[in-house]
């Protein structure tokens, strides 16, 4: 299991519709095999700066199975307009966890 980080800088004036699009978007992530589920959280101190959380099976589901699937730029066309820069994009493993 892997965490995809997105962190996301979009447009001040359309940060507050960004989780709708967010929303809306992932119709398209959730369909792809090795998807577990997202998380959508926002900065409280820079409310136009999102960070999206993926958990994927393995890297390749999200690299390779997502980004190379045609429901990566359905995706892209959703929430592409909000951004305000390239995201920046890194995986991640769970080193440490507690519930």
């Amino acid at each position: 299991m892997i965490l995809e980080i997105a962190d996301f800088k979009v447009v001040a004036d359309r940060a507050d519709e960004f989780p709708a699009a967010v929303e809306q978007g992932l119709q398209f992530v959730s369909a792809t095999p090795g998807f577990h589920n997202a998380r959508l959280t926002r900065s409280i101190e820079s409310p136009a700066r999102f960070v999206l959380i993926i958990e994927w099976e393995d890297v390749e589901a999200h690299t390779v199975g997502f980004r190379e699937s045609e429901n990566f730029g359905k995706w892209r066309g959703v929430v592409g307009p909000f951004f305000d820069g390239a995201p920046y994009v890194e995986h991640v493993t769970v080193e440490v966890s507690r519930g």
